[in-house]
Parts: C-alpha cells; sequence; structure tokens
C-alpha cells in the first residue's frame, strides 16, 4: 500500500487520509506540500493498549530519500484504534461450574480418555449420553463444546450463565427484543445447554416487554355466538347510534338511533340526541313503536349493559306490568344495524353534501331530520339481498304504495283470493327464514375462521388492550399495546370477561370483550436470575376528584387531546365560587347525564329563539 499526499483544496471527497495527524516536521513525510509522500507499510505492530503504530521504514543506501530519514523516532502513531475481547473471567466460572455438574463432570473424563468407558457412560443421563455417542462433544482448552451440524457452541450448565445469555441474546437493544425463531438462530451458534429450545421459547413468551408492546397476530379471540334465530316480525331487534351529526329539526337532534328488525330486516330511524338516557330511549321506543311492533323479545346492541338493563324495567313499568323479566347481555352484534347506518348515511350525502338544508324544486328547505322518513321508506321497499323480498313485504305482506306505482294503474292485475294471499305470505315467511338461516351460517362460518374459543377462566391472569383506555399519557404510537396483567374475576358469557383492575385503572369500567385481551405468561422468579424485574406501569391522567355536587353546566368547548377531539364542559360546583370551576370530559362529570340533558336543553331553547 502506498500512501500519497495530496492537498486538501484540491481533494474534494477528502478522509481521514488526507488529513496526515502528524505535526509539520522533518519527521513528517508530508512536511512539504510540493514533495509527494510515499511511504509503503513496512509492518504494523499492535501493543497492549491496542495503538497501531507504524514502525519507522528506513529507504535503503543509495535512494533519493535517504538522508531525509530522522532516525531520532523509531515508531510513529498514526491511529488510535481499540478493540476489546471478553474477558477470561466468563470463562473461568464456566470451568468452574462444570466441576459442580455431575455430568460435566464424567464428560469431561470420558472426553479426556483414549479409550470409551461403559461405566462412566452408564451414569450419564439423556441427553448427554445420546450427543456423546453422536460424538457431538469436544473440548478447547478445557472448555466443553458441542457440535450441530456445521456448527459448534459453547456448552453452559450454570442458571446465572443460561439467564445473561438470554438476556443477551434477547433483551439487548442491539437485539431488538426479537421473535423467538430470529433469537434461536442467533443462541444455536454461541451457546448450548439441555432443553436450550424449550427454555428459550419460555423465556421470550414470558418478557413482559414483548408481552405488552407487541401486538395480537394470529386468529383472534371469541366466536361467533349464536343468537336465537326470531320466527315472527319484531321479536328481535338490533339498536344502534348514529351521533355527531350537526344539530337538525325543531328539537335541534344530534343523534339517530337506528331499530333493525332481524326477521323482516326492516328499519326504522328515529332521531334523538346523543346525551338521552335510557329512560329517555324507552320512552322513544314507546313513542314510536310500541303502537305498532309491540314489546321485542331480544335486543342486540353494542352499548354498555347497565344502559341495556336500565332500559327494560323503563319500559315495562310504561306497559304497567308487574311480571318479572330477565335480561341478557349481548356484547357481540352481527352488524345489522351498522350496514343499515351505511345506507342511510349514504342517502342522506346525496340530498345533504353541500350542507345539511336542502332545497327542493319548490323553495321548500329541508334537513337531515325531516329526510329520515324518506330514507326509512326507500330502504324498506328495496328488496334485501338476504330474503330476496322487501322488508315491508316480510313484515306488512305487502307495499306501501309510492308515487310511480300509480302509472301502474292501467295494467292489468290479479287480485289473489284470501286464501292464496295467506299462502303467499306464509311462503314469503318461511323462504325468509330458510334465507337468514343460511346467510347466519355462512356467517358464522367465515367469523369463524378468523376467530378462535377463548379458554379463559377465573383467577387467570391476563393483558388488557390500551385501546380500552383513553386515560394514558403519551403519543399513541410510542405507547405500550397492553396494560397489567389483571386477574379475571367472572366471565361474562363466552366473549367478555370481568377484570380486578389495579388502582390507577380503578375508574374504567371492568368488563372487556375478550377480543382486547390476551393471556399473561409468567414463570419462576428463580429460573432466569439475571431477569429483569417487571417495568413501572405506563404514566396515567389521573382525574382528580370532584370538589362537589354538581350545581350547572356553563358551556362546551372541543379541544385535541392525544390526537383525537375531545369535547369538554365548563362545571359549577355547588357551594363553590367562578374561579373553582373546571374544563371537565362528559365522562368524568358527575351524574353527567342528567346535568348534560339540561345543558343541551337549554342550549337547544336559545338556539330556536335566535
Amino acid at each position: 500500500m502506498t500512501i500519497i499526499y495530496k492537498e486538501g483544496k484540491s481533494h474534494t471527497n477528502a478522509d481521514g487520509l488526507s488529513r496526515w495527524p502528524l505535526d509539520n516536521v522533518n519527521r513528517n513525510p508530508a512536511h512539504h506540500p510540493e514533495v509527494s509522500a510515499r511511504i509503503p507499510i513496512h509492518f504494523m505492530e499492535i501493543d497492549r493498549r491496542k495503538n497501531i503504530r507504524f514502525s519507522e521504514w528506513a529507504p535503503e543506501s543509495g535512494t533519493p530519500d535517504s538522508g531525509n530519514t530522522d532516525s531520532e523516532d523509531t515508531e510513529t502513531p498514526i491511529l488510535g484504534i481499540t478493540s476489546s475481547e471478553l474477558q477470561n473471567e466468563f470463562f473461568s466460572a464456566v470451568l468452574k461450574s462444570y466441576a459442580q455438574k455431575k455430568h460435566c463432570g464424567i464428560l469431561l473424563q470420558l472426553l479426556q480418555q483414549k479409550y470409551r468407558s461403559p461405566e462412566l457412560e452408564s451414569q450419564l443421563a439423556e441427553p448427554w449420553l445420546r450427543d456423546y455417542k453422536d460424538n457431538t462433544f469436544f473440548l478447547i482448552d478445557g472448555l466443553l463444546y458441542h457440535r450441530e451440524k456445521h456448527t459448534s457452541s459453547l456448552t453452559v450448565v450454570d442458571r446465572d450463565h443460561i439467564s445473561l445469555i438470554l438476556q443477551e441474546f434477547h433483551d439487548c437493544p442491539y437485539m431488538g427484543h426479537m421473535s423467538e425463531d430470529r433469537t434461536k438462530e442467533r443462541v444455536a451458534s454461541t451457546a448450548w445447554w439441555p432443553k436450550w429450545e424449550q427454555e428459550l421459547s419460555e423465556y421470550i413468551n414470558t418478557c413482559e416487554r414483548c408481552q405488552k408492546e407487541n401486538r395480537k397476530h394470529g386468529k383472534k379471540y371469541g366466536l361467533l355466538q349464536h343468537i336465537e334465530e326470531p320466527k315472527h316480525p319484531w321479536e328481535t331487534i338490533n339498536m344502534d347510534w348514529v351521533t355527531g351529526r350537526v344539530p337538525g329539526g325543531k328539537e335541534n337532534y344530534n343523534a339517530c338511533l337506528i331499530i333493525a328488525d332481524k326477521f323482516s330486516k326492516s328499519m326504522r330511524c328515529l332521531p334523538c340526541h346523543k346525551e338521552d338516557t335510557a329512560m329517555d330511549t324507552a320512552l322513544l321506543f314507546w313513542n314510536s313503536l310500541m303502537s305498532t311492533c309491540g314489546v321485542p323479545k331480544i335486543i342486540i346492541s353494542d352499548r354498555d349493559p347497565k344502559f341495556t338493563s336500565e332500559f327494560w324495567p323503563n319500559l315495562y313499568d310504561m306497559l304497567g306490568t308487574k311480571l318479572a323479566f330477565s335480561t341478557a347481555y349481548h356484547p357481540q352484534t352481527d352488524g345489522l344495524a351498522e350496514r343499515m347506518i351505511q345506507t342511510m348515511e349514504d342517502i342522506l350525502r346525496r340530498f345533504c353534501a353541500y350542507g345539511m338544508e336542502y332545497k327542493d324544486h319548490e323553495g321548500y328547505t329541508h334537513d337531515w331530520v325531516t329526510l329520515l322518513p324518506s330514507v326509512q321508506l326507500a330502504y324498506n321497499t328495496s328488496q334485501h339481498s338476504t330474503t330476496g323480498k322487501t322488508p315491508a313485504v316480510v313484515e306488512k305482506r305487502w307495499n306501501p304504495l309510492l308515487p310511480v306505482d300509480h302509472l301502474k294503474k292501467n295494467l292489468l292485475t290479479i287480485h289473489p283470493t284470501a286464501k292464496d294471499f295467506h299462502d303467499m305470505w306464509k311462503r314469503a315467511c318461511n323462504t325468509a327464514a330458510k334465507c337468514i338461516a343460511e346467510a347466519k351460517d355462512y356467517n358464522k362460518q367465515r367469523w369463524d375462521k378468523t376467530h378462535r374459543e377463548p379458554d379463559f377462566k377465573e383467577g387467570h391472569q391476563v393483558l388488557v388492550s390500551t385501546l380500552s383506555f383513553n386515560n394514558l399519557k403519551g403519543p399513541n404510537k410510542m405507547r405500550d399495546s397492553f396494560v397489567g396483567p389483571f386477574t379475571i374475576i367472572k366471565l361474562i358469557g363466552k366473549n367478555a370477561v370481568e377484570v380486578k383492575l389495579t388502582e390507577e385503572f380503578s375508574r374504567k369500567h371492568p368488563v372487556f370483550p375478550v377480543s382486547l385481551i390476551k393471556p399473561y405468561f409468567q414463570t419462576e422468579e428463580d429460573k432466569f436470575p439475571s431477569r429483569k424485574k417487571n417495568p413501572t406501569p405506563p404514566d396515567i391522567v389521573e382525574v382528580e376528584d370532584s370538589p362537589g355536587p354538581v350545581s350547572k353546566i356553563i358551556r362546551a368547548r372541543k379541544i385535541r387531546l392525544n390526537g383525537k377531539d375531545q369535547r369538554q364542559y365548563l362545571v359549577r360546583f355547588k357551594h363553590q365560587t367562578a374561579d373553582k370551576d373546571k374544563w371537565l370530559a362528559e365522562d368524568a362529570i358527575p351524574d353527567g347525564n342528567l346535568h348534560l340533558r339540561g345543558f343541551m336543553a337549554f342550549r337547544r331553547t336559545e338556539q330556536s329563539h335566535q
């Protein structure tokens, strides 16, 4: 190798070699800018401090530069490269650990002998004996190595050494908490001990950081639960709410209640308010559906079970019945109401694309509330893909007349007899029931392909997805995927569990669907001694205790919190001055439903007078 000096101004892509680190003295071959310094590297030596030095090269006699050699310094340091090696203490400790293990001592004796000893071999247990007979063990400097195909690895038997190796190959930042397969590939070429693959799998599966930060993969928990198929219209209904709408109508409605009949697929669109309680919903159902549909047997809703359990007693009180009824909570819906909501919003969007008010050709103004009856009529008179008939025909045995139907008045019509009409309707109901059953089996088959049955039991420890908590600090992408562990105290059906939340999460409702939890794995504390202890729980946004009962809600605002829009209300408390007012989220207001209803009613009154 020849080093040639070149001026920095002419060397645009300069690197370390273009900046000779020596002073511009006589012993520096590059001290003169006009003279190229050609220094062949004769040899390099590395001292104990790992500093690389050039041995001074003296030109042979007769060369032009023989007189420029400076003999005062025999060595010229040019670089300060340091290297590190694994200390011998680790290998010495591994060697000492062999003497404490019976099988290692016997194996060392066998490998040091020239001939095989059946007596010593009989004292070896599996897998030591099998691997010894396969000639997979050999000695280097007294250390025991294990040969596996084209690689060899150091044999370790001490629990501290095993734990240290697992921690080094999995927990360190430069290893990145990789998966079991990737970690196994690294460990296989470095260390070996009996049942190392099983212990490595257990170490990774019980890693706290991996369990909390890794997302769930594979099939989700929760098979599609069978809900009794209805035999008559309005026997089983789906209820869902559409919120976030601009206030419309005389009452400034800001939400819409969608009620769907599972048998006929008929839909009802009822304007309401987002702040409505179970009592308000029961009253709305009473006024709008009770006279025509009766009392449903099953209500499917994704709302809180407390809401559903309060809805039934309020409805029965209005009926004046004294019969005792039991209610069941189904946290899993079949998506019927959700699909109807999409259809409803698509229709409304076509008429309200440029605002929430629509003017027809005569100048009459309509908002989304006044368009709901048209949406309902359009949906109920359209053929459904499941039943093959319109919801109105299955429900009422006939289709409501539309303006276009009057164009058919001159067409020849056949009026069936009463018996024929009854038979036609009966066949329509049977066909609808058959189609619904086939659709149910098809949906269950598709659902169960990507889901599995949960095997949680009371007393099991689980982790809960952070999607269930809205009071965690930090950005969502840097937050743990799961928190816990929590203990299951009760199974609610097959697809929901109740857990015992720790103190920092005690304000959260303790019931979660199985799709948002996963099992928590742990091992004995002394199995991996060097493993780090459990990390601290994530930061919680503490909700301060209320200074007293709420007097009234003054105003509302919308803020951006953790990347999401959140509505807050300025609350004034009883026996407190205005300087004690606080901005609180809806779920943090004591008796929030009652006060929010009053506040929203007051706002609607103000807007109507403007």
